[in-house]
């Protein structure tokens, strides 16, 4: 993949180059660097990029603005990098990919990479389904009808309005497959983004400020009363995309 990495700080761009290198081959990168937006306006004159990493806040225009410009089914994938969570409702706005907070962990930047690599081969909510094996016979569950999927012992609940089913298919799999309808809430759930209604703080939350306890957090989904944990690196983004509707 070309990838143009647009950060005003060299040692961010230092730090990302290294995590980069050290992805897997199928998600080796050929590297371009932008100081700023107007930089990055020249090289992507001059090349054609695959995705392209982007700070918000820089000299000059910011992030989001030369997003703005980017946004579109011929522009490359952009995946915001910043220290700034309250910018992710914009960021996706523009078409964001992904939205990874400073430092960005390894394994966050890879699982983003591998978005982008299969977005265009993905099949679309409507058209993708599951095949699940229930004591001897295979049932199709097409994708629009999950609300979350949730990883117990050796399985993965597969959770409709209807029912729930048992999935041999792990939650890294579902979520590199369907990026698009799925999001991480907590390390053991993936919910469909169409199926989230709102957050909830649990009876034993502190109810001052905006003080965050992960355990106090829930996410309730439409059509069902059960509620699910959330992560706390994922609470900023939940709250971005409630706010948004």
């Amino acid at each position: 993949m070309n990838l143009l990495l647009v950060d005003d700080e060299p040692l961010a761009r230092q730090r990302l180059r290294r995590l980069l290198a050290a992805l897997p081959a199928p998600l080796q990168t050929r590297v371009d660097e932008a100081e700023d937006a107007a930089s990055a306006r020249r090289l992507l004159r001059q090349r054609r990029y695959d995705v392209v990493l982007l700070d918000i806040q820089m000299p000059g225009d910011s992030g989001l603005r030369l997003a703005a410009e980017l946004d579109g089914p011929d522009g490359p994938a952009l995946v915001f990098v910043t220290a700034h969570e309250e910018h992710a409702l914009h960021a996706f706005e523009h078409g964001a990919h992904d939205y990874l907070t400073k430092p960005v962990a390894a394994e966050r930047l890879q699982q983003a990479l591998l978005r982008v690599l299969r977005r265009r081969q993905q099949p679309t909510a409507t058209q993708a389904a599951l095949t699940i094996n229930e004591r001897g016979a295979l049932l199709r569950v097409p994708l629009s009808e999950v609300l979350y999927f949730r990883a117990q012992d050796k399985y993965t609940v597969v959770r409709t309005v209807a029912r729930s089913y048992l999935s041999e298919d792990a939650l890294g799999e579902l979520e590199q497959r369907f990026a698009d309808q799925l999001l991480r809430v907590h390390r053991s759930v993936l919910v469909a983004r169409q199926a989230i209604a709102s957050l909830e703080r649990s009876a034993g939350g502190d109810a001052g400020g905006d003080a965050v306890d992960t355990a106090n957090w829930r996410l309730r989904l439409r059509g069902i009363d059960e509620t699910l944990p959330v992560s706390r690196r994922q609470l900023a983004l939940l709250r971005g995309l409630l706010r948004g509707r």
